[in-house]
């Protein structure tokens, strides 16, 4: 058997693919390994969203040229692949500036690896960044159930790829392409698939998960609040979640599949970036944050008990006190339960990047550390507020000591508890007895006394 390592950056679109890469591989006779040490193929699945990012993998090849070199003087053999969107973006540049890698694919041919790589093998540097005209989901292989199984009871579902928002600050439209949305067929088949190997919660990914609009089998296009509800029919699926959102598309039918399916866990991210409505117009978001108020009070309205977190960008260019200002105002208003924020970092090729107004590194920085904190006291309330709380763990695994089982609540809160008798992949009733840095603990009971949607709604 021949050994492939994988390691990902960046989104969860990012780790399905990942996996997806290892299906492929696997016919043609690879195993998947830990680590680089010993692999015969490495494959960097690269993101593209922050500078630091990008920046990572050339140190990453810094180290697999000293691996490959160590490898060739024992005899052995490394290819080098650079997948994903820095891949796409930079292209050939990456065997310019880093000769180590044998094969650059973007994210939309990676179904084409066996080929790519035999290529690569006979002394051709290839890159391959085209967007083909096949559909790549139509050739990647389903994993064997065994290997679906080790996988564990939650797993990640693309139903929907590329963007067309064109956000100033984004260079997703440029290395995903257009929005794409799978037949709901297709969707259901590797979700059967999934199920029936165990998995016990599906996260629906895309770019813009909620501009989902998949050819159905009656000839519709489905919106994703129908594709959730046929999703919830599937036997063996207990939870289902959906990821990354945009206001622009928070419908009616997906606000109410919130309200109506109990199988979809009341946990939504809906990323804002900004509370300065100026800012939001130089972004290209084409929603304002009294908008983004208003969905969020649908959204409660039909779910008094949903988690909210959102990604929130500080520094972009322009950005004045009085602007992050309405960011803080926006925040301690709605109340997040988590987040996401960064320091805006400039992409080639965005209209951002060429922007005569960027803001200095230290003006970053500190506004970073503000919004951070106050997130931080965010997302501990919300935890505190949690204590008391009898609700549903879904077992995922281990934990660290002796008779321990990990899970995670439907607030998709990490959540450490004793008990007996308990394997992976049940859901168990827990009250959540006390909080720490980075989970929550609890004890079994015997049923729910307090119904989870009329204790968080009034929380």
């Amino acid at each position: 058997m021949k050994k492939v390592f994988i390691k990902s950056y960046g989104c969860q679109m990012n780790v399905y693919d990942a996996k997806r890469m290892a299906d492929v591989l696997r016919p043609e006779g690879y195993v998947e390994v830990e680590t680089a040490d010993n692999a015969d193929l490495v494959v960097l699945n690269t993101c593209h969203i922050r500078e630091k990012a990008a920046e990572k993998v050339y140190s990453e090849l810094g180290r697999l040229r000293e691996l490959k070199g160590e490898r060739a003087s024992r005899g052995q053999d490394t290819s080098i692949v650079v997948a994903g969107c820095v891949a796409q973006a930079e292209g050939a540049e990456i065997t310019r500036r880093a000769p180590v890698v044998d094969l650059v694919v973007g994210p939309q041919s990676y179904h084409h690896l066996p080929g790519l790589i035999a290529r690569s093998r006979s002394g051709e540097k290839v890159v391959e960044t085209e967007f083909p005209a096949d559909d790549k989901f139509d050739h990647l292989p389903a994993a064997p159930r065994a290997v679906t199984r080790a996988r564990g009871v939650s797993a990640f579902l693309t139903v929907q790829e590329g963007c067309d928002k064109f956000c100033t600050f984004c260079v997703v439209p440029y290395t995903r392409g257009a929005e794409m949305s799978r037949p709901v067929v297709k969707i259901l088949a590797e979700a059967e698939q999934l199920a029936d190997a165990g998995v016990r919660e599906l996260t629906l990914i895309g770019q813009n998960v909620n501009a989902y609009h998949g050819e159905g089998p009656d000839g519709r296009t489905w919106t994703l609040g129908l594709l959730l509800e046929r999703l919830a029919q599937i036997p063996g699926v207990a939870r289902l979640r959906y990821t990354t959102s945009h206001p622009r598309d928070m419908d009616a039918s997906l606000i109410a599949a919130h309200r109506d399916l109990p199988a979809l866990m009341p946990y939504l991210h809906l990323p804002v970036q900004s509370g300065s409505d100026r800012i939001l117009a130089a972004m290209n978001r084409q929603h304002d944050s009294d908008e983004y108020r208003r969905i969020i009070d649908r959204v409660r309205a039909a779910r008094p008990d949903i988690a909210l977190s959102s990604d929130f960008i500080v520094g972009f260019p322009g950005e004045t006190d009085a602007d992050f200002e309405d960011t803080m105002r926006l925040v301690r208003d709605i109340g997040f339960a988590s987040a996401y924020s960064f320091k805006y970092s400039p992409r080639p090729g965005t209209p951002a990047a060429d922007r005569d107004d960027q803001l200095p590194e230290a003006v970053k920085s500190e506004r970073l550390a503000v919004l951070q904190a106050e997130l931080d006291d965010s997302r501990r309330a919300f935890n505190r507020a949690t204590v008391g709380l009898v609700t549903d763990i879904l077992v995922e695994r281990q934990g660290r000591h002796p008779g321990q089982m990990a899970g995670k609540s439907p607030y998709l809160q990490a959540v450490q508890f004793e008990a007996d008798g308990v394997a992976i992949g049940d859901t168990i009733t827990v009250e959540i007895t006390e909080t720490g840095p980075n989970s929550l603990f609890g004890r079994p009971v015997g049923a729910l006394s307090t119904p989870t949607r009329e204790r968080m709604g009034a929380l």
